[in-house]
């Protein structure tokens, strides 16, 4: 696998933190500035997919994955490619039980594309089942999207220790690089949880907070990213400072 290759997952077992949006937008704002850039959709509501692509999906990850395919590579422009998702994921855990190695299977099919591309983006399910397992293994960076409120705040005791077990026996590399703010608000409880994420974290949160914006929730019906749906919107100029800030941060490791 190519050293200079970033391969990030963005995981949080909370559903409806920014996990599809924030993949979306720091992919195409990354090829935007004419980096390679693969983005994969293992979730298996398939979002990143509808969201960026409108054409018909003949095979998906899931093909690959149970071994009928390799890796189903979309373009959508000159630097950014798709693998697309479809509701046969759903079918995976079972599909893969038996099969030896089950938690590799990512990393073998991405060792045979990786040289191609300076950042491979994953949007993970919303749970810690085997398609995060296969993500998380596959990984040079774990970024955990969340929005600012007691609930997933507690909840990243759970991520971290299942960071940790990969670490510990799948993926030495294995580690949580950022942690994002998404949908931030001006309120009390916003500002609250955020001050404790950074008291108890440090510089591993992102000093971007991604502000809740509507436009954020209309380009994927538009078939757009962020930037190029609403380019002077508050949530296309927090990404674009995020992938500043993620390109300097990663730089550093």
């Amino acid at each position: 696998m190519a050293l200079k290759t970033r391969i990030i997952s963005f995981s949080n077992h909370k559903g409806g933190v920014g996990k599809t949006t924030t993949t979306a937008s720091v992919g195409t704002i990354l090829a935007s500035k004419k980096h390679n850039v693969l983005l994969i959709d293992l979730d298996a509501q398939a979002n990143l997919t509808a969201s960026l692509y409108d054409g018909e999906v003949e095979n998906s990850i899931y093909t690959a994955l149970i071994g009928k395919s390799e890796l189903p590579i979309i373009k959508l422009n000159k630097y950014l490619d798709l693998v697309p998702a479809s509701l046969q994921l759903a079918m995976a855990d079972l599909e893969l039980a038996s099969v030896m190695a089950r938690e590799k299977i990512l990393s073998e099919l991405l060792e045979k594309v990786a040289d191609k591309y300076e950042y491979i983006l994953i949007d993970c399910p919303p749970s810690l089942g085997l398609l995060t397992l296969n993500a998380l293994t596959a990984s040079t960076d774990i970024i955990i999207p969340m929005v600012a409120e007691i609930l997933p705040f507690k909840g990243l005791t759970m991520i971290n220790d299942f960071v940790s077990m990969v670490q510990q026996r799948l993926n030495p590399n294995a580690h949580v690089s950022g942690i994002i703010i998404t949908r931030w608000e001006t309120t009390n409880l916003s500002k609250t949880i955020e001050e404790k994420l950074r008291e108890n974290l440090g510089d591993i949160v992102f000093k971007t907070k991604i502000r809740k914006n509507v436009s954020l929730a209309e380009a994927p019906l538009e078939n757009k990213n962020i930037a190029e749906y609403a380019p002077k919107s508050s949530g296309a100029e927090d990404y674009r400072a995020l992938v500043n800030e993620l390109i300097k941060k990663l730089k550093k490791e």
